[in-house]
């Protein structure tokens, strides 16, 4: 195993009860998500104490709060995770990182759903009715760009790809996060099995490969986060099935497996592809480099066995 690559691998000198109950990829994930939900509750109280969640409250204050729950519980939580647990530095989330793979993460999100508008466009399906300066930009970009960026990138691909392929390899660690993924935008207003499935091949699988060829975090954040502003703030388009505001006032026609419906355009097919494109050609880098992990989950159990 090519153990390099990998941010941490669990130490094979430590007993085999830290081995297990501490350090083992199952328990780290674990004891990331009671730390996820305790801070998350400890956030809202905090937010909900200072009138942010009111139905009175400002748009931007109620942005706030819900970046504040986005962020703080995630970042904290992996904090703990990382320097505690795992016992290292945040090589994935290095500020240095940021003007380099986070800058590369960030162009490639905005062009990437411009090709999709475009191809869109082209199509037909995409017409643009005018514009709107005035439009309240600004929590849109806090939301659906740095609060869903990071947070959910520290989730679905800082804990379960990255620990997830430590245990049980690469090809495990795609599946397990695309469809960890998929599933947590099912309740999204407008979402449907097929926007699911759509969201687990054209992000899940696209964000955990930028992971494993970059091993930078920052490159997915800046990659969704410019994905959902170009998305809403710029286009005009429902991000994941919220409204879509933006400088652009459009709207899509033609049949839903075209246009994605009221989810937004991450439920067309035109998109699907876009993003399934850049995924294979990852994955030929990755092939290429030798950096895929093959460990069958029934390999990698004999292999905690014997260090016990």
């Amino acid at each position: 195993m090519l153990t390099g690559q990998l941010a941490f691998a669990t130490p094979s000198n430590v007993p085999g009860w830290q081995r297990w109950l501490v350090l083992s990829p199952a328990a780290r994930i674990i004891f990331f998500a009671a730390m996820l939900i305790g801070l998350g509750m400890v956030t809202h109280a905090a937010v909900a104490a200072l009138g942010w969640t009111w139905k009175t409250a400002d748009p931007l204050h109620r942005a706030l709060a819900t970046l504040s729950m986005q962020l703080l519980p995630a970042l904290l939580g992996y904090a703990v995770l990382v320097r505690l647990i795992e016992q290292r530095r945040m090589r994935e989330l290095s500020l240095r990182a940021i003007p380099t793979w986070g800058v590369a993460g960030l162009v490639t999100g905005a062009v990437l759903f411009s090709v999709v508008v475009g191809v869109l466009w082209l199509a037909g399906s995409y017409h643009v009715t005018g514009t709107d300066p005035q439009v309240d930009w600004l929590p849109g970009v806090l939301v659906a760009g740095i609060g869903a960026g990071i947070g959910e990138e520290i989730i679905a691909r800082g804990v379960i790809f990255r620990i997830v392929e430590e245990g049980f390899g690469t090809w495990w660690a795609l599946a397990i996060s695309a469809l960890f993924f998929g599933a947590a935008h099912i309740f999204n207003p407008g979402a449907t099995l097929w926007s699911s499935a759509a969201i687990a091949i054209e992000a899940g699988l696209l964000l955990a490969m930028v992971y494993h060829v970059t091993r930078s975090l920052w490159a997915c954040i800046g990659l969704h986060a410019a994905w959902n502003i170009m998305q809403g703030t710029v286009y005009g388009i429902p991000v994941s099935g919220g409204a879509g505001k933006g400088w652009l006032i459009s709207h899509r026609t033609g049949p839903d497996w075209l246009s994605g419906g009221v989810f937004g355009a991450e439920a067309s097919v035109v998109a699907l592809a876009v993003c399934s494109l850049l995924t294979a050609a990852l994955l030929v880098v990755a092939w290429r480099r030798g950096s895929i992990l093959p460990c069958a989950p029934w390999q990698r159990l004999l292999q905690w066995i014997r260090h016990r």
